[in-house]
């Protein structure tokens, strides 16, 4: 499998669900600045829509959006518990978290990254994501992880957006269950690993 990449980009989230499946693959970086691969080639000729993250499986298919990637990933690697299994209630909670955490915080930090946005207007939506990041804070009062006492890739998703705030000056002093969180992820192998490989560990 090849996955595309940028640094520090929401394409994170697979890349940590890959290692944490145990899964080989192969990285592959897409800068979101140029458009061009190591290599020279087009990025939309690969992903017309332009972005990453995007999974080419072995066979050639290709796989966009982090919820489905993740969720492939982790039914690939069954015995590693990142996802529940298909069909269940447990599922759909995960799916109801992969979705919230994209709409309701990736989404919203993307104004922050415009920068023909204006700083009135982007503190609009620092407070939007302060409510959401509030939010998940009471959802995490008394777990581990998202889903309870186990990691999944949801818990991966959130991680990635919650690396975010601080360049985006939003301020999580006041959560401390998702800054418990985040540390803890931080601290995963595989977690470790990703960064590392992206160039994001000091």
């Amino acid at each position: 499998m090849k996955l595309y990449y940028s640094p520090g980009a929401c394409s994170l989230s697979p890349h940590i669900a890959l290692r944490e499946a145990g899964l080989a693959f192969e990285p592959v970086l897409a800068s979101t600045k140029s458009h061009k691969l190591h290599d020279g080639t087009d990025y939309y000729t690969v992903n017309p829509l332009g972005y990453v993250p995007l999974l080419e499986l072995d066979d050639g298919t290709r796989l966009r959006e982090s919820p489905a990637i993740v969720q492939y990933i982790a039914d690939q690697a069954p015995m590693k518990n990142l996802a529940p299994a298909n069909g269940t209630l447990p599922r759909y909670r995960l799916q109801e978290w992969l979705t919230f955490i994209g709409t309701e915080i990736h989404k919203t930090f993307s104004p922050l990254f415009n920068p023909a946005m204006p700083e009135e207007g982007k503190q609009i939506f620092r407070d939007k994501l302060a409510a959401r990041f509030a939010w998940v804070d009471g959802q995490l009062a008394g777990k581990e992880y998202l889903m309870g006492d186990h990691f999944t890739v949801a818990d991966g998703y959130l991680y990635v957006v919650t690396r975010w705030a601080k360049p985006m000056n939003i301020e999580l002093a006041g959560f401390p269950n998702l800054l418990a969180h985040h540390e803890r992820i931080t601290a995963r192998p595989a977690v470790q690993a990703a960064l590392k490989a992206e160039g994001l560990l000091k």
